[in-house]
């Protein structure tokens, strides 16, 4: 797989650009805020409809533009499919496929599959489980498409149900502040008007969307962590040879659904029950309802895991009432990665950590490659914070990928392993040198 065509509209810093690829390498290189990153931010943006850079789509648009327009030409087995999505921001996205238009954006995702190296991925490392849980799932969607559509459906059932919760807590926050204040008929009547036997009804309507949605995303990256420990151990060893061994394991929030701040969505770093580093990545819910089976030698078994949720769901209820908040899910989970018999964030070295984030990539890399076809790899000012050894190890190891897309403030920055072709990025205009 490989971009033939790169067409930009009013995107980021560009107001038109048109660049012309081929396989291999390819370094784009200028001084820093020139544009680089822009450029391979947009294919991001084809292949996963998200900017590893920003939450939103409002920044994507250049300043003073109604909306931005990102066209593609996608090459895979001698098939091209020209991929075009229109970014508008507080309205709904729209896409076009080989010039028709689309029902839904999502639809097109798939097409093209990359892996993208970039600074912010230390935050894989060091930062919070919400980092860790976007790469599995970012994963998990180019791998199977299908599951844009799970984890939207996830969100948006979290959401309505977060919804009734905030709802229920400032109902009984008012009633409590009566009953404190003497006003024992006012609290009453708060309590009746917040009508909580309809309020729990309705909650145990969301429980059965959100356990059937959450199992199906739940058992999605359980099996998805198991296929990336032994690419993530090999890839680690390769980028530091003679390093204490690594490991990754998933971490759930069923059977410890109260941990975290109140409103944070994040089971605090080592909550929740975990598999231990070594082991099989499947989930401990003692505290919820007990052992989940499993259909097969590695397949977790999604009756389980839902009734799991379901169980879990119940058992923090009073907590999720008072705090308005979901408190079990997919939402509050991590990836726990160990360094040796050590967590890494918090005792890997710097180097170490890029070592670790570098390895998640290239796992990544090597799993997407497996299922068939090479996806197109890009290197976003990666080389420019490594050390000379890593750098040389790095180059080497994804020379041999099909497309190679680099960014670099100086040429010096670009490994002699990836000499391709080069163009000069600087005050919004792109040109081929070499």
């Amino acid at each position: 797989m490989h971009v033939a065509h790169l067409s930009l509209t009013d995107f980021r810093s560009y107001d038109a650009v048109e660049l012309a690829l081929e396989p291999g390498a390819a370094a784009f290189v200028g001084p820093n805020g020139q544009g680089k990153t822009n450029l391979v931010e947009a294919l991001g943006y084809v292949a996963t409809q998200s900017s590893h850079r920003v939450a939103t789509d409002g920044p994507l648009v250049r300043q003073g533009a109604a909306r931005a327009v990102v066209r593609s030409v996608v090459v895979r087995d001698d098939r091209r499919a020209l991929v075009e999505l229109e970014i508008n921001p507080g309205r709904a996205n729209r896409a076009r496929l080989n010039r028709s238009p689309v029902s839904r954006p999502r639809d097109v995702i798939g097409l093209l599959r990359t892996v993208l190296f970039a600074p912010e991925d230390l935050a894989l490392v060091k930062g919070d489980p919400a980092e860790r849980r976007r790469f599995l799932d970012d994963l998990l969607v180019a791998r199977t498409p299908r599951f844009a559509g799970v984890r939207a459906d996830y969100d948006r059932v979290l959401k309505q149900r977060g919804a009734l919760l905030r709802t229920a807590a400032q109902a009984r926050r008012g009633g409590r502040s009566s009953a404190r204040s003497g006003r024992r008929a006012e609290s009453e009547a708060a309590f009746a008007a917040a009508g909580a036997g309809d309020v729990l009804s309705t909650l145990e309507v969301w429980d059965a969307h959100l356990a059937r949605h959450g199992a199906e995303l739940l058992a999605a990256r359980l099996e998805l962590v198991e296929a990336l420990r032994p690419l993530v151990t090999a890839s680690y060893a390769s980028l530091a040879p003679g390093s204490a061994p690594v490991d990754l394991a998933y971490r759930s929030s069923l059977s410890t659904g109260s941990t975290g701040p109140a409103g944070s969505g994040d089971a605090a770093g080592t909550a929740g029950a975990a598999a231990s580093p070594g082991s099989a990545a499947s989930v401990d819910t003692d505290g919820a309802a007990g052992a989940v089976a499993r259909s097969g030698a590695d397949a977790p078994d999604r009756t389980a895991l839902e009734e799991a949720l379901r169980a879990g769901l119940l058992e923090v209820r009073t907590a999720e009432l008072e705090r308005g908040v979901t408190l079990v899910g997919p939402h509050r989970d991590d990836v726990f990665l160990g360094l040796g018999e050590l967590p890494a964030r918090g005792y890997a070295s710097h180097g170490e950590s890029w070592s670790f984030a570098l390895a998640l990539r290239l796992a990544a890399y090597d799993l997407l490659r497996a299922d068939g076809g090479d996806p197109v790899l890009i290197l976003d000012d990666v080389f420019a914070e490594l050390d000379a050894q890593r750098r040389r190890r790095l180059a080497e190891l994804v020379a041999p990928a099909e497309q190679v897309l680099i960014t670099a403030a100086v040429p010096d920055d670009v490994p002699a392993e990836l000499a391709g072709a080069r163009f000069d990025v600087a005050e919004g205009s792109v040109a081929r040198v070499r």
